[in-house]
């Protein structure tokens, strides 16, 4: 059964709250799990020690035993001191898309005929 430490979510409508369970991959993200090892509440600040809260021991237990953490999870792990997330990069991302390269092609295409004709002048 593979196992996955992951978050299920809770709370009303735009306030949510997330407990981080041990479930088997195969179960939907907010139905049956085996156990809850914290949890998240990112309406808190940053900076509050009650944002998240995890028991270290049960998510060694459960990673010794081979769960899975996702990556938000391990996020939250790395800061915990247990797990070690690498830093991720995706420089495609930061570029704007097509459209936005079109615009901005035209606009310099327009500047540069602008420039033209008054040197022309």
């Amino acid at each position: 059964m593979p196992l996955k430490i992951r978050l299920a979510r809770g709370g009303s409508k735009k306030r949510p709250y997330y407990t981080i369970v041990v479930a088997d991959a195969r179960s939907p993200r907010d139905g049956r799990f085996l156990e809850k090892v914290g949890s998240w509440n990112p309406m808190l600040a940053k900076d509050d020690a009650k944002r998240v809260e995890v028991n270290v021991e049960r998510v060694q237990h459960w990673l010794d035993n081979g769960a899975q953490p996702t990556d938000r999870v391990l996020r939250f792990l790395a800061e915990a001191g247990v797990g070690q997330r690498d830093a991720k990069s995706n420089p495609e991302k930061a570029k704007p898309g097509k459209k936005a390269q079109e615009r901005t092609a035209e606009r310099a295409k327009k500047i540069e005929d602008a420039k033209a004709a008054a040197a022309a002048e």
